[in-house]
């Protein structure tokens, strides 16, 4: 048994239920945690912008900051390191003599190639190098079928999941063996990463935000039992658990949501909102298993299922629409908001994803990269493998027919557009339509002081017209 391990945190940011910390404890002397942030991680991509954005790291920072935070209180430390993990993690396997690395296993190509070039670097050094799951609601040895058999569609998984179990929390660990670093080093600043935005992240982050956004979901306000009938609103705070930025970074157990979701279901009420939440957990989940099983297809224009088609390359229209100027206000809105906070409500992502697929025909990958710099809740299966769904599989989304649905009063669009906060509806939902008289009376000129629309196929003219 190793004496000195390295604990590599990853995406698995907390100390509660981490399969990875609760091995390397109970197999080690002492260990030495450790978070690299990588470089490579902020380069600029060919179409203009960062891979990761400012809100995104800013959340980030703050989930290491808290996680430093609470080691600190177990007499334990961060370490935290700016460059290449297979450059810094072998020097600090001599500096301090270790002899087993612990990790996340992880799903995506980059994560894998990451991990697969440390293993390699700190094998001449004698250092054995471990993996677990740390991320995943049910664990793959205990399914029916093995990750690369992963059912197609989400109705049939489900049905696997049936005969399969959630494993247990596992128990807070009482001994708590720390390696101090020798140097503890300040977190990095935005301008340090070259990140020169002004970030407001739309909550905050870190393992103590997202337990007590926990229990205030579901034991302060109850709203959990409200979920099945609000999920699909856009305004406000408590229309839907917002656990996603936390289970991205790992702050968060998908188990202990699950397992908390039981009690309140045994000690609150249990309803079709307590079952809807689980649902959609193993929504997550599906997106999970079905990049273990398609890897690298994910990313392809033509998505996992080979779909070809000639998709648009237009970056003049692409900025269009990046930039929250498509003249539709339920569109732009929740861009805007995105672009400004990091986040957007589940409802606001499948409009988007239609409208620039189906709408604008543009390369369904630029939004998906798009979303993946600018979302604090970036995962890289459940945003590649939703933009795929939406952009080769489903239906268009209207987001005219859509704002009539989701939004009747306008409040949501005069939130984030103000410069619309006098027109009313239905004028609101496509304010393009309105006569130089009404844009006068409303006190907004269409093209001036909000866009009109680039495009309006017969899908967009259809819900004008029953408006």
């Amino acid at each position: 048994m190793p004496k000195r391990s390295l604990l590599w945190f990853r995406k698995d940011l907390r100390l509660h239920d981490n399969p990875v910390l609760h091995r390397a404890l109970q197999e080690s002397d002492a260990i030495l945690p450790v978070f690299i942030i990588d470089p490579r991680w902020f380069r600029k991509l060919p179409l203009g912008f960062r891979k990761t954005g400012a809100n995104r790291t800013a959340f980030l920072l703050q989930c290491l900051q808290d996680l430093r935070e609470r080691l600190q209180s177990r007499e334990g430390a961060l370490l935290i390191g700016y460059g290449h993990p297979e450059k810094l993690l072998p020097e600090l396997v001599r500096e301090y003599q270790i002899e087993a690395i612990y990790t996340q296993r992880d799903i995506a190509w980059e994560e894998r190639r990451s991990a697969a070039a440390v293993q390699r670097a700190v094998a001449p050094l004698g250092c054995l190098f471990n993996r677990e799951w740390s991320h995943l609601l049910y664990h793959p040895d205990d399914l029916d079928f093995s990750p690369q058999q992963t059912p197609a569609t989400f109705k049939t998984f489900r049905k696997h999941l049936r005969r399969s179990r959630v494993r247990e929390l596992l128990p807070e660990v009482a001994r708590f063996p720390l390696l101090p670093p020798k140097e503890e080093a300040p977190l990095p600043g935005l301008p340090d990463l070259g990140l020169y935005a002004e970030p407001q992240p739309a909550y905050p982050g870190g393992e103590t935000a997202a337990l007590q956004r926990l229990q205030h979901y579901f034991f302060d306000t109850e709203a959990l039992t409200r979920y099945k009938w609000t999920r699909n609103q856009s305004l406000g705070d408590d229309y839907s658990s917002k656990f996603s930025p936390y289970l991205a970074h790992g702050c968060l157990s998908p188990r202990l949501v699950y397992r908390e979701n039981k009690r309140y279901e045994a000690t609150v009420r249990k309803n079709i909102s307590t079952y809807w939440l689980l649902f959609e957990l193993k929504w997550r989940e599906f997106f999970q298993y079905l990049g273990m099983r398609h890897g690298n297809r994910m990313f392809f224009p033509e998505g996992i299922k080979g779909r070809e088609r000639a998709w648009k390359e237009d970056k003049e229209l692409f900025e269009r629409w990046r930039k929250a100027q498509t003249g539709i206000p339920f569109l732009d809105a929740h861009m805007r908001q995105m672009n400004q906070t990091g986040f957007m409500s589940n409802r606001g992502r499948v409009n988007h994803a239609s409208f620039l697929a189906q709408e604008y025909g543009i390369n369904w990958t630029w939004g998906a990269a798009w979303f993946e710099a600018r979302l604090i809740d970036y995962d890289v299966c459940s945003n590649w493998l939703n933009w795929n769904t939406q952009a080769t599989e489903q239906r268009f989304t209207n987001p005219i027919w859509q704002s009539k649905k989701y939004d009747q009063k306008g409040e949501y669009v005069r939130k984030w557009l103000p410069e619309l906060r006098d027109v009313p509806v239905p004028q609101l939902y496509a304010p393009f339509t309105m006569s130089e008289e009404e844009q006068a009376e409303h006190g907004v000129k269409i093209g001036e002081d909000y866009p009109a629309p680039a495009t309006l196929s017969g899908k967009l003219e259809w819900a004008v017209k029953r408006l």
